[in-house]
């Protein structure tokens, strides 16, 4: 049974690795040596008959005298043999007769091995069982000085002198055996201290339920999580992530900016901008980011969605403001009825009369105004709600001549957001100059809508016309529920998901002027 210890398991499939592929090696090694060597004997024993048979004198001894012990060509036979260490070396006539032999007795009696193939003139190449047992052997035709065959030359090689050749290579192979494998014991044993490190000496079935658990955990929370390499590209993502940026399931693997083309939202999780919950819009939705630099190079990030927070937090300065608004018409109102109580109290009925006309009409032609020019009930209600709130800040708001909007507008809602931020940013910026005024124009030019808003303020510096469309940037004070810097941000976003544009330049009569175009804005 294996060790539950990464350390332990990992060292011995390494030393089991090691061990197999060095008895493998030794294996292949040693089996073809076997073959080698036995080649190198018989090439050998024939380089030795050859050179026996080379003499000229040992083919005229041979065709002068008869096979007898102490004949000529049995000395030059012993010569040779003596000299190169071989089993015997055979010499013998056209008939197979033995001329030479290590036992002397066996001279002139028949070879034991068929010669048909050397006196035939081949030369021969074999392994074989003899008188003398077994041997490497060589044989060659033996040639007059006239190129006639006259005999033949047989030299052996004890197979025995092979084998032990063979044998006595095994210790110095296996030696370098047990090197290569004690080299390669040492090279596991580190790699393992290694994994040991890195892995916090877990087992492997605890880094596999930790994964399991870390998968189980990012897919779960309900915040976005994106963890980054050091070369920008995304190495982790989410279930709410992917929800929150808009990605596909093919986002991992690929740089940032190339999935999410570019952007505040980019930059922020890449870190070309720092800080702590800084703000990005990302499609509809405002998010609240953080990033946290990891030691490999990369960054792992978290992203909330502040979305609903946002407007709930606008609806709150909206109700507050309309809470305003109403307390000062209530002490507006009360100030009216003291007013119309006096004059009744007087007998002034006629005077009584027409004050109450006149505060009648001065609201209803404003209603009726803005509902005569602006056909859309949502974004009518809006601008009466935003009238009644300017007058109690002391702005004057007023459409212009030319606005005139019919009741065919594709997203309402999206609209009203943006009026409703564009007239919110005017009112701030208009209030306390000399003369506070906003001017709103709504235009319908074909199937586009045209939004403009002018404002008495100071104005927008032309440096920061286009850094004002950017999350988080503002000039005002934070907000009761949190930061600024996002309604003009959301103004862009939304015209430019419709194809459209926002900009902000200089009013003809000084002050700022926001113009946006929907151009897919009616039916």
């Amino acid at each position: 049974m294996l060790p539950r210890r990464v350390f332990s398991q990992v060292l011995l499939m390494q030393l089991a690795i090691a061990a197999g592929v060095t008895v493998l090696a030794t294996g292949l090694f040693l089996a073809p040596l076997s073959s080698q060597l036995d080649d190198q004997a018989m090439r050998r024993a024939l380089a030795i008959a050859q050179g026996t048979a080379a003499d000229p004198r040992l083919a005229e001894d041979l065709l002068a005298g008869r096979p007898v012990p102490d004949g000529p060509v049995q000395t030059a036979a012993e010569r040779v043999r003596q000299a190169t260490g071989a089993e015997y070396v055979v010499v013998l006539d056209l008939q197979g007769i033995r001329r030479s032999h290590p036992s002397p007795d066996r001279i002139g009696r028949h070879v034991s091995t068929d010669p048909a193939e050397a006196l035939a003139g081949r030369e021969v190449m074999e392994i074989d069982d003899g008188t003398l047992g077994r041997t490497a052997r060589g044989k060659v035709p033996l040639r007059d000085a006239s190129g006639r065959i006259v005999g033949a030359v047989s030299v052996g090689i004890a197979y025995d002198s092979v084998r032990d050749r063979l044998l006595g290579a095994i210790p110095g192979l296996l030696a370098y055996a047990g090197g290569a494998l004690a080299a390669g014991a040492l090279a596991a044993y580190l790699i393992s201290r290694r994994i040991q490190r890195q892995t916090r000496d877990l087992a492997f079935s605890d880094i596999s339920a930790l994964l399991a658990e870390r998968e189980a955990m990012l897919h779960s929370i309900r915040e976005g999580f994106v963890a980054l390499d050091a070369d920008g590209r995304i190495r982790l993502v989410n279930d709410e992530a992917q929800r929150l940026l808009g990605l596909g399931p093919d986002a991992a693997g690929r740089p940032l900016d190339e999935v999410l083309g570019g952007g505040r939202t980019a930059d922020v999780l890449a870190g070309r901008v720092t800080g702590e919950d800084l703000l990005a819009v990302q499609g509809p939705r405002v998010l609240v980011a953080n990033r946290m630099p990891t030691e490999d190079g990369g960054a792992v990030a978290t992203l909330r969605d502040r979305t609903e927070l946002e407007q709930l937090g606008r609806e709150l300065d909206s109700t507050r403001g309309l809470i305003d608004a109403l307390r000062a018409q209530d002490h507006e109102h009360a100030n009216r009825l003291h007013t119309l109580l006096g004059l009744l109290e007087l007998g002034l009925h006629e005077e009584a009369a027409e004050y109450v006309t006149e505060v009648v009409g001065v609201h209803r032609a404003t209603a009726e105004q803005v509902t005569e020019r602006v056909q859309d009930p949502l974004l009518a209600a809006l601008l009466v709600g935003k009238a009644t709130v300017a007058a109690e800040r002391g702005v004057a708001l007023r459409l212009s001549d030319d606005t005139l909007l019919p009741d065919r507008l594709v997203d309402p809602g999206g609209l009203v957001t943006v009026l409703g931020n564009l007239v919110d940013n005017a009112l701030d910026a208009a209030a306390g100059s000399a003369a506070p005024r906003v001017e709103v124009a709504l235009a319908a030019e074909g199937q586009a809508v045209v939004v403009r808003v002018r404002d008495s303020g100071p104005g927008v510096p032309a440096g920061q016309r286009e850094q004002i469309f950017t999350e988080g940037w503002s000039t005002k004070q934070p907000s009761a529920h949190g930061k600024r810097g996002l309604g003009l941000a959301l103004v862009r976003r939304l015209a430019e998901r419709q194809g459209g544009s926002a900009h902000a330049a200089e009013a003809a009569d000084g002050g700022a002027e926001f113009a946006v175009v929907l151009p897919e804005a009616l039916r």
